[in-house]
């Protein structure tokens, strides 16, 4: 998930007792500002438009941009703001104007909030939605609580097939479609291709999983992370590369007889990372950026400009998420394996520090189940 910069678009509600007594209050992580998070009261979200839909959360997890927010990395993200933009769960509520779901259903949140009709969406960049976007958790309440609003729900949802993993899905609203979109299908993978993906994160390894649709010859992993490189290993990368220890640009010019690789995926959001993309790719490559970047980055023109190297950027627009579901139901893509770690929705400030340290605790993904 890659960072956009915006105004923030929805003040986060105080707690209001009605007239009736009754305070309808739920669970939530909410951000306080920089280092600043607490798992407190706040108020049931409620349909404000006929396109919404609420829905309880069953599983959520947290995202690499979730600590960039925490940080204070992301500007437009308000204190009050309940943080969180993956998850499943079961419709609770439906506006007036929605068709495709009802009270009951199991659905999949989408990362990306989409109206269907405004001119970006009629491109398939759902990420640049007029009335949507990358909003969960950025710019309206997100989906780390009991409970979450959907706007445009109709086309901001998936439906789950009965008998599917739940917890396996939790994948399809962020990290699978973000490496495949903005990696494989960016970086132009074809079969044959030497590939290198640097940055052996859930994303990096989302991108690893989808890039073998493509039969990509050969799939070098960058890393300073030992365990990741080797749990990469497992799930499909030919060559493993610890950067902390080795040259890694000598050792893909050994790898590659001294030509580069055909797609470089910057999959961290550095910029040593993406210098390093710049280094290794071949006359003729792609490099395909899905890393989050905070700092100005050096682009090569005087090496690259001669080299027929096209360089990609893109917010995943989670157009692919139903082909995704499909390859995920036949078995043929396993996002479980992306799973390392467990707790209840409650015990979220725990997962934060698990997953913060993430080399220390050999965490991929955490899953967050409701009580």
């Amino acid at each position: 998930m890659e960072a956009l910069v915006h105004e923030p678009r929805e003040k986060s509600p105080e707690i209001k007792a009605p007239s009736n007594g009754a305070v309808k209050t739920m669970k939530a992580l909410v951000y306080h500002g920089p280092g600043k998070k607490a798992w407190e009261d706040k108020p049931k979200p409620t349909i404000t438009k006929p396109t919404d839909a609420i829905v309880k959360i069953l599983k959520t997890t947290i995202c690499g941009t979730d600590l960039h927010i925490m940080k204070g990395d992301v500007p437009a993200v308000i204190d009050g703001r309940i943080i969180g933009h993956e998850g499943v769960g079961v419709v609770e509520e439906v506006g007036g104007a929605v068709s495709n779901f009802k009270k009951g259903d199991h659905v999949i949140i989408s990362c990306i909030t989409s109206c269907g009709k405004c001119e970006y969406c009629k491109k398939g960049m759902y990420s640049h939605c007029e009335d949507g976007g990358w909003i969960l958790g950025h710019l309206i309440d997100g989906t780390q609580a009991e409970y979450v609003r959907i706007p445009h729900a109709d086309n901001s949802l998936y439906p789950i097939p009965t008998g599917a993993d739940e917890e396996a899905l939790v994948m399809l609203s962020d990290i699978l479609p973000t490496g495949f979109e903005c990696g494989v299908l960016n970086g132009q993978v074809k079969p044959g291709d030497t590939i290198a993906i640097v940055g052996s994160g859930p994303i990096g390894i989302a991108a690893l999983l989808t890039s073998q649709f493509y039969s990509p010859a050969e799939i070098i992993m960058v890393d300073m992370d030992e365990n990741r490189l080797n749990v990469a290993k497992t799930f499909g990368a030919t060559q493993i590369i610890n950067s902390a220890h080795e040259n890694t640009v000598e050792k893909i010019k050994g790898l590659t007889n001294g030509k580069g690789v055909d797609v470089a995926i910057e999959a961290v959001g550095v910029p040593a990372t993406f210098e390093l993309c710049q280094e290794i790719i071949a006359p003729g490559g792609h490099i395909a950026n899905i890393g989050v970047h905070g700092k100005s980055v050096t682009l090569h023109l005087e090496t690259l400009w001669s080299q027929n190297v096209t360089i990609t950027t893109r917010l995943v627009d989670t157009v692919t998420t139903p082909l995704l579901l499909k390859t995920v139901q036949s078995k043929k893509l396993q996002p479980k394996k992306l799973i390392t770690h467990h707790f209840r929705l409650d015990q979220v400030m725990d997962a934060y520090e698990t997953f913060g340290n993430a080399a220390k605790e050999k965490a991929l993904k955490v899953i967050l189940t409701a009580n």
